[in-house]
């Protein structure tokens, strides 16, 4: 199984920024070692919003360690590029072909105006596996944790 952690941005990163910070993400992952020991990792930017690592636990896991030098070199991220990776408070979503993100008031508003529907795909970041990625990360409103925290 490869392991995935998501990370959402508090904003979208420019065109620019997404590249350096690909950039720089390409380079962590490369140099990203358990006890000494290189990990399988791959590391991107996708929709200029969200970063995804991931770790292919057939070869090395992941531990305490590597996984606390991930944050300390994600909260680099923040500070070069003035952004938040941590707060789990924002929630993206998506309307038709355009990617939105929300903060959690903002999102309970767009939801009990009704802008917000069943159908509405949202972005599961709670997701464990690369895998998931492809068939558990956008999912419709009614069918996700948000309906039950927002809905």
């Amino acid at each position: 199984m490869t392991s995935a952690w998501v990370y959402q941005s508090n904003r979208f990163f420019t065109d620019e920024e997404a590249i350096l910070i690909q950039k720089r993400l390409a380079d962590f992952a490369a140099g990203w070692k358990v006890h000494g020991e290189p990990l399988s990792a791959q590391a991107e930017v996708k929709f200029n919003l969200f970063i995804v690592l991931s770790v292919d636990e057939q070869i090395a896991a992941a531990s305490g360690c590597s996984i606390d030098s991930s944050v300390r070199f994600l909260k680099t991220l923040e500070e070069d590029f003035n952004i938040q990776l941590f707060d789990r408070m924002y929630v993206a979503y998506k309307i038709g072909d355009q990617l939105y993100a929300a903060s959690r008031s903002e999102f309970e508003e767009l939801v009990k105006t009704g802008h917000i529907k069943d159908d509405t795909i949202v972005y599961d970041n709670t997701i464990t596996s690369l895998a998931s990625l492809d068939d558990k990360w956008e999912i419709p409103f009614g069918q996700s944790w948000h309906k039950r925290v927002f809905g």
